[in-house]
């Protein structure tokens, strides 16, 4: 492996005492340098994200470097502190993998690798995954309060925790703050407010929002410096951490200070673009390693599925795109009367920009507050005639569960769109998998919700056509990932032309009398991929798509539960999906066929949902 481009061994070891918050001249020299360093090495290896095609974040980590090397040169100062740099920002978990090379605990080189697939830097954290990473972090607003914890357990020790604007804006940091005061715990959140998230600007989508004036109401001790003032930095920092009890920096600042193409904009948030980096870097006087990029290239899937098309779709997308087929039947008038769109900060990667584009008029801007956001939908549906549209990610859904039970106890009309399910296409790992998505069905029986998981761009069309204006509370979940169109036997698509969608209907793929797979969402095209390739060595397997996961159709369940076995193929929670819900549903009905549960493309085969896998399952159940 080829050594790292920049010379990491050129950070110099600094040790700061609080008690003197004006640094020497020497001091300034070399926390610069340190600084310099660190923000060159996290650019150049970021950006290989951007190079093999794998996404990533680069602006968060590079802001908050200054933070980072004063936190270290306490560390080196006292044995007071707790040297672990929490952080509420998994994005900005470039920071985590640079401390680790630096600690020796990663080879430098193996930065270089960032994202890539088995190269245990995914992008958030994981503890006892990557070596060197203290701490698991993605979800934002969860980290604060575990500190608190953390603080509790250590009252002996100063505890440090990198925040932002962005995860400052979740209710676990409210109900954080109030904690930390409360017990007078020695925690210090250092916070870089850049005012850029990834939909845009809070001071322009969040107007009132001030987190200096936020984490004062709380009763905590705020100081507010600019963080690109290295003397005013360190001076706001020695004050906090001299105060007795909670407190916290906040470091205002543009996104990305000094690289060209991406400063102040929302665009920093993401990974630097290659084109980008050069030019930092040409900038910084290191054309040398411009090349750097050339020979890193996205690693495609050489695998090639038959049943599907070629060309691919992102549903998330479509999803939008659906919603506003349905706005357009309306007059402005009549859809901002009748429906409220409502964005979690998300509407670039959850589908709900082009109907911000297209249909202001129902669209609603918001902060980093799923909670709150839901229950704004919700209630915007209290009235019968009236429909609140909520959209985030799938991994989130697990954090509006009680708000979701309120919304069913006052009848409300909200359809939420819950993307990035399952773990294709996910190099934000873990915190970040969308498995537990059957936890949206939790009424009691008096009252049922739909969940949809559509099999391709076509039946997405299909599904928010269908059930936009029912009544209740209903699902759809799509992928991150795209998917291909799912294609008949004459190569038509098979949700186009005359189909029909019929909530609580599956649909029938393939007849068969060996037995049947049962799927849907992007384990559809797999498994029908897989079902093809049994076929045509003589093992005549069914598919069912079954794009509603929780309403049993009576007739399919007979058909399929009458046959030699049932393989159910998901990229769901084996212990709480449509699996461990599809056994029970057909021993209640005394049908006891052979049954089987199959659990970026690179997840997948980890996680035996390739079609390889699939046709292995299908022949142990044949047998």
């Amino acid at each position: 492996m080829a050594e790292f481009p920049i010379d990491l061994k050129q950070y110099k070891k600094l040790s700061l005492d609080p008690a003197n918050p004006k640094l020497t001249g020497e001091q300034k020299e070399a926390l610069k340098a340190n600084i310099q360093l660190l923000r060159d090495a996290i650019v150049l290896f970021t950006a290989t994200g951007a190079a093999r095609g794998v996404s990533g974040h680069t602006g968060g980590a590079y802001d908050t470097v200054p933070e980072v090397c004063i936190l270290l040169a306490l560390f080196e100062n006292s044995e007071k502190y707790l040297p672990i740099i929490f952080d509420e920002a998994g994005h900005r978990v470039a920071t985590q993998y640079i401390l680790a090379a630096l600690e020796g605990s990663l080879p430098a080189e193996h930065l270089m690798h960032y994202r890539e697939a088995n190269s245990k830097l995914p992008g958030h954290p994981e503890l006892g995954l990557t070596p060197g990473v203290k701490f698991s972090s993605g979800r934002l607003g969860h980290m604060w309060p575990l500190v608190n914890g953390v603080a509790l357990a250590n009252r002996n020790k100063t505890v440090f925790c990198l925040g932002s604007d962005g995860s400052q804006q979740e209710g676990n940091d409210a109900e954080a703050a109030r904690l930390a005061v409360a017990q007078g715990l020695n925690v210090k959140l250092l916070i870089d407010d850049n005012d850029v998230t990834i939909a845009g600007h809070p001071s322009e989508y969040l107007k009132g929002y001030d987190v200096t004036k936020t984490l004062e109401g709380h009763g905590m001790k705020v100081v507010t410096v600019q963080g690109e003032d290295i003397d005013a930095l360190w001076a706001g920092v020695s004050e906090i951490v001299t105060h007795n009890g909670p407190a916290a920096i906040i470091s205002k600042r543009v996104m990305a200070p000094g690289i060209p193409d991406i400063e102040g904009s929302s665009h920093g948030h993401d990974v630097i673009p290659v084109k980008s980096a050069v030019k930092y870097l040409e900038k910084r006087g290191l054309s040398q390693f411009a090349n750097i990029y050339d020979g890193i290239k996205p690693q495609l899937s050489p695998y090639l599925y038959i049943g599907s098309s070629k060309e691919i779709g992102a549903n998330r997308v479509v999803f939008g795109e659906a919603v506003n087929m349905v706005l357009d039947g309306l007059s402005k008038e009549e859809a901002a009367e009748k429906v409220m769109v409502i964005d979690s900060d998300l509407e670039g990667s959850t589908g709900l920009k082009v109907i911000h584009q297209k249909h202001p008029e129902v669209f609603v801007p918001s902060g980093i507050m799923e909670r709150g956001n839901f229950s704004a939908a919700a209630g915007f549906g209290f009235a019968p005639d009236k429909f609140g549209v909520f959209s985030t990610f799938s991994a989130f859904l697990e954090m509006v569960i009680s708000e979701v039970t309120m919304a069913r106890l006052n009848n409300c009309n909200v359809l939420s769109h819950f993307s990035h399910s399952g773990v294709d296409e996910m190099a934000d790992n873990t915190c970040h998998f969308g498995v537990n998505n059957m936890f949206a069905d939790n009424g009691l029986s008096d009252v049922h919700s739909f969940l949809y998981f559509p099999a391709d761009p076509a039946q997405m069309v299909a599904i928010v056509k269908k059930v936009f204006f029912q009544r209740g509370v209903r699902f759809i979940f799509s992928t991150r990932s795209k998917v291909p169109w799912i294609l008949k036997e004459d190569g038509s698509r098979y949700f186009e032309g005359d189909y029909q969608f019929t909530p609580g209907k599956d649909d029938v793929i393939l007849e068969g009398k060996a037995g049947y797979v049962v799927s849907f969402g992007e384990m559809l095209y797999r498994s029908y991929d897989a079902v093809l390739r049994c076929r045509q060595e003589g093992l005549d397997v069914g598919l069912i798509n079954k794009a509603c996961l929780n309403v049993v159709d009576e007739q399919t369940i007979m058909k399929i539960g009458q046959s030699p076995f049932v393989l159910v193929v998901e990229s769901f929670n084996q212990k709480t999906g449509l699996g461990s819900k599809f056994g029970t549903w057909l021993l209640e009905r005394q049908l006891t066929p052979k049954y089987g549960c199959g659990g970026l493309w690179e997840q997948i085969p980890y996680q035996n949902l390739d079609p390889q896998s699939i046709i292995l399952k299908i022949k142990q159940l044949s047998q």
